[in-house]
């Protein structure tokens, strides 16, 4: 990834963070977009762009003109049995993951064709789409759409432009910090993987470097499992 540039979505903590550093590591030209600055290592060169991606606008200005992959981190664990989950939650959730994203990816194209080889874009689902988990209608339903809009873009940008997916599984993040807010939950939701262990941000952002790398360029279309196993096996 030496020199190539690199747009992150929502690297202020997390998977989008630890993707910006590995990313960062390799020499790329970083670009983050998020309410929060990043507080990365002094070592690690990027140029920040603070803004909300529930905002009307998606700040144009903000791109590089040339862009070698875009990556969108931004997502939601809003875990409500239905009766709980009001129709402006449904709303919220899909505004962030669907809505968020198809602006970037507009915002963005121009930018992208003008990268040279098969430039990438990498969107992120969840585990919990293929699986079918209680509590998760919500992000659920709005991760779907990503899918959805992962196997759509990559037919109509083919073969200009990657567009790929990742399916997580439960990750340890700050996102997912009241999931695992005990010692007692963690174990729990270990034991719950063939792997026996929760996802690492790291696991979830070396997959997501590969997609927006040139070692992928065969892959597109794609949504593809990060979860320990629990997608697949029993």
């Amino acid at each position: 990834m030496q020199g190539k540039n690199v747009v992150i979505i929502g690297a202020s903590s997390g998977v989008g963070y630890s993707t910006a550093e590995i990313l960062g590591a390799e020499g790329a030209n970083l670009f983050t977009i998020s309410r929060n600055e990043p507080d990365f290592p002094p070592s690690l060169q990027f140029e920040h762009f603070s803004h909300d991606i529930l905002e009307e606008d998606f700040p144009a200005e903000a791109l590089p003109e040339k862009i070698d992959a875009l990556i969108y981190c931004p997502g939601s664990i809003n875990l409500k049995p239905l009766r709980s989950l009001s129709a402006q939650m449904f709303r919220e959730d899909y505004e962030l993951n669907v809505i968020g994203a198809v602006k970037a990816i507009k915002a963005a194209l121009k930018a992208l064709k003008k990268a040279d080889g098969t430039p990438s874009i990498v969107l992120f689902s969840t585990v919990a789409v293929q699986q079918g988990m209680a509590f998760h209608g919500s992000v659920a339903a709005a991760k779907g759409a990503i899918e959805g809009l992962t196997r759509s873009l990559a037919a109509e940008l083919s073969p200009r432009i990657r567009v790929n997916c990742i399916a997580p599984s439960l990750v340890n993040t700050p996102l997912a910090s009241h999931i695992l807010s005990s010692e007692e939950r963690v174990t729990a939701s270990n034991n719950r993987h063939p792997l026996k262990r929760i996802g690492e941000a790291k696991d979830i952002a070396q997959t997501a470097v590969f997609l927006a790398s040139e070692q992928s360029s065969w892959i597109t279309g794609q949504v593809i499992g990060v979860d320990g196993g629990l997608s697949r096996l029993r």
